[in-house]
């Protein structure tokens, strides 16, 4: 979708902005903006321009103590709480996805990928603080990282990677996120969305935290919108300079922009934040853009589904639903970012927020005709408190639950209809024949013996049968 928003800045409009001899940072389509380094002079003759309509003056601020990489929490703080642990305990979990085998079957991801879906044609972008790609993860012969495009916004130039001059573990928490949808070593770590198509976007500086951190992530979503993707996610998070009241949905810079991008169509997602939570409805501890209208807004929960206890609540100031979805964020298994092998185990709302991008790519690409908000509720009304209670969490730190790849995408979805392409037919047939005979591995669910409608354990007449019967629906 394409409005008056996207209309560029007039150059020569910028133009008269840099002859006052500020320094270009940024620009905004969406925003009509301009951001520059400026002094009190230079400001003041900035202002005088007849085209200036505002104009705010920005300060830095600093990190809490315990931040490490470029974490979702208030003012970026520690986006891995607890931290994060050097190598991965217990061995090669159960099937090829290794290390990342338990995160992924939590929310179904394993099972989208047996019909077929594992991101191809689509493109995820993330904003993020830089990405080391030299890991084997991102190597592979058979699905290595395909990165469409990129840019370092921080540096103004094409190389989202490790920079003469970055700040030491500048690129970890990037890397991080990006190895939880994109690594590839079977039997070891594979990753949701392997076979999509990235957009990589460095906005995040370290180690001070600041509002032009801002400015680079509007720049850095209008980026990624206009290289075509389907859906961005960002693990980053604003909340030093905004009160609590100001998470009303219309204030935050960031909030304002995702507002934008899910208004022309791409899915957006980001963490809730590492505040914490408590049982007052009334108060909150999200993050900005956590409080965006139709964001999917990610909080964190262990392995067995339930909250992490660093996961920050809702509601918006305004008092709409936030958190929505839940996956796992404790322990989560992702490349080393420093390393070209190994895995990390790293927790925070940062780490579960990838995840519930990974297994939407796999939705939408099954699920062509989702939009924005056919896709958000496809997510939360298969999502498991939504499913088991028909409510959401009273106490807005649970949402809407742990979501479920394969049943959001197979909303009003026929349950013969295989490959969900919305038609019974001779694709269905085929997958059904290629499946003959007792399940191959019962033990992991009904969602890997992806024809045996009556739930037997085997594929065979009975469930041809039920296929045929329902031809061409």
């Amino acid at each position: 979708m394409v409005d008056a928003r996207d209309l560029p800045i007039a150059s020569a409009r910028l133009d008269a902005v840099l002859a006052t001899g500020a320094k270009f940072r940024a620009q905004s389509r969406w925003l009509n903006a301009i951001s520059v380094d400026a002094t009190d002079a230079q400001m003041r003759s900035i202002a005088r321009l007849p085209f200036v309509a505002t104009m705010w003056q920005l300060h830095a601020s600093s990190p809490l103590a315990e931040s490490l990489g470029t974490p979702a929490g208030g003012g970026m703080h520690d986006g891995m709480h607890d931290g994060m642990h050097d190598g991965m305990d217990g061995g090669i979990a159960g099937g090829g996805y290794g290390y990342m085998d338990a995160q992924l079957m939590q929310i179904d991801v394993p099972s989208m990928h047996a019909r077929g879906f594992h991101g191809e044609g689509m493109v995820i972008g993330i904003l993020d603080t830089g990405f080391n790609r030299v890991h084997e993860a991102f190597h592979s012969v058979e699905h290595p990282l395909n990165v469409l495009a990129e840019w370092d916004f921080i540096n103004n130039d094409a190389n989202t990677g490790i920079e003469i001059g970055d700040p030491d573990g500048q690129h970890m928490h990037g890397t991080w996120i990006l190895g939880t949808m994109a690594a590839y070593v079977p039997g070891t770590a594979v990753a949701s969305a392997y076979a999509a198509r990235f957009v990589l976007a460095k906005t995040e500086v370290l180690p001070t935290e600041t509002p032009i951190e801002e400015d680079y992530y509007v720049a850095g979503l209008e980026f990624i919108e206009a290289q075509g993707a389907d859906l961005a996610t960002s693990s980053l998070g604003y909340i030093d300079w905004y009160t609590p009241e100001m998470l009303d949905g219309v204030t935050a810079v960031t909030t304002r922009a995702v507002n934008i991008a899910t208004s022309h169509g791409l899915v957006c997602l980001t963490a809730a934040g590492n505040e914490g939570h408590d049982a007052n409805p009334a108060t909150h501890t999200i993050i900005a853009p956590a409080d965006a209208f139709d964001v999917i807004t990610c909080g964190a929960a262990d392995s067995a589904g339930v909250i992490a206890g660093f996961s920050s609540d809702g509601p918006t100031a305004d008092g709409r639903l936030k958190p929505e979805v839940l996956a796992r964020g404790v322990a989560v298994a992702s490349v080393h970012a420093t390393a070209a092998t190994g895995y990390q185990a790293i927790s925070g709302t940062s780490l579960s927020t990838p995840l519930i991008a990974g297994a939407t790519a796999l939705v939408l690409q099954a699920r062509h005709d989702f939009g924005v908000s056919t896709l958000r509720s496809a997510l939360f009304n298969t999502a498991s408190d939504f499913v088991l209670t028909g409510t959401t969490d009273p106490l807005f730190v649970r949402g809407y639950g742990v979501i479920s790849a394969l049943d959001a995408a197979k909303t009003n979805r026929a349950a013969e209809d295989i490959n969900l392409d919305g038609a019974i037919n001779a694709q269905d047939l085929a997958i059904l024949l290629s499946s003959w005979g007792p399940c191959a591995d019962p033990d992991l669910g009904t969602g890997f013996c992806i024809a045996d409608f009556n739930f037997d354990a085997n594929i065979d007449a009975q469930d041809l049968a039920r296929l045929l019967s329902s031809w061409g629906g």
